[in-house]
């Protein structure tokens, strides 16, 4: 499962500096130290940051998370992303077991690494997938080419909750996307905006955790429909899952 980041990021850590060694995919190793290499650069330059950043002066403390990217301590991903789908995965509640498979099928889309897996160590940064380094091609530049294989050359079956910012940086082709919709009484629809995210959160979790293996779009939908969701196969790559609308802010 591929989850979206989140802007905000919890501070801090208990891990040792950034090694990009230590991630995985390291076929993405070299556009990893770039993007390192340019955002430390353009923190040392706080007006020149906080135009390409997108961030007030109020916001100053992400460039100085940025500036120390190099040698502030890290978490694991999956602790470091915080926020309402962070909030609905829930990963501090699971147990060894769950975590452990939690652990081996989920990822987070990232504008600074590409992916990341859920335990590699990372430190806090800001770098969204809409900001635009000075002296550097568009993030979807040089992400595209490196990514795209590295997302879709697992052969398991993809499930991609990335917003569409993230998925724009590298479309996997062949993964299955879920869309969320609300159903009020009078059986009108509507996209689930705000909580479409602690939704995601909850169907990223069960995914993680249960101990199926469903290896095509068809078995995925089958078990999620054991799990009481109501799910719909729009399409071979894309399920609605079908939220009424009082449950919509749960």
């Amino acid at each position: 499962m591929l989850l979206p980041p989140s802007e905000t990021k919890h501070p801090g850590g208990r891990g040792p500096a950034l090694d990009l060694a230590a991630l995985g995919a390291p076929e993405l190793t070299p556009v990893r130290a770039q993007l390192v290499d340019a955002l430390v650069g353009l923190s040392t330059d706080v007006p020149a940051a906080r135009a390409a950043l997108r961030l007030s002066p109020a916001q100053d403390g992400e460039i100085a998370r940025n500036a120390a990217l190099r040698t502030s301590p890290t978490l694991p991903a999956i602790e470091r992303y915080t926020g309402v789908l962070y909030d609905a995965l829930d990963i501090g509640s699971m147990t060894r077991a769950q975590r452990r498979r939690a652990a081996g099928r989920l990822a987070v889309g990232s504008a600074l690494f590409g992916v990341v897996r859920a335990e590699d160590p990372i430190p806090a940064y800001r770098l969204s997938a809409g900001s635009a380094l000075p002296g550097l091609p568009s993030l979807r530049t040089l992400w595209k080419p490196v990514l795209s294989a590295a997302l879709g050359g697992s052969g398991d079956l993809v499930v991609d909750l990335r917003s569409g910012a993230y998925a724009d940086l590298a479309p996997v082709p062949e993964a299955v996307t879920v869309q969320v919709l609300s159903e009020r009484p009078d059986g009108g629809r509507a996209v689930v905006s705000h909580f479409n995210k602690a939704h995601k959160g909850r169907l990223a979790r069960l995914l993680a955790t249960t101990t199926a293996e469903p290896d095509t779009v068809v078995r995925l939908r089958a078990l999620l429909r054991r799990a009481g969701l109501h799910v719909e196969h729009r399409s071979d790559r894309q399920l609605t899952l079908v939220v009424p609308a009082g449950a919509v802010t749960r």
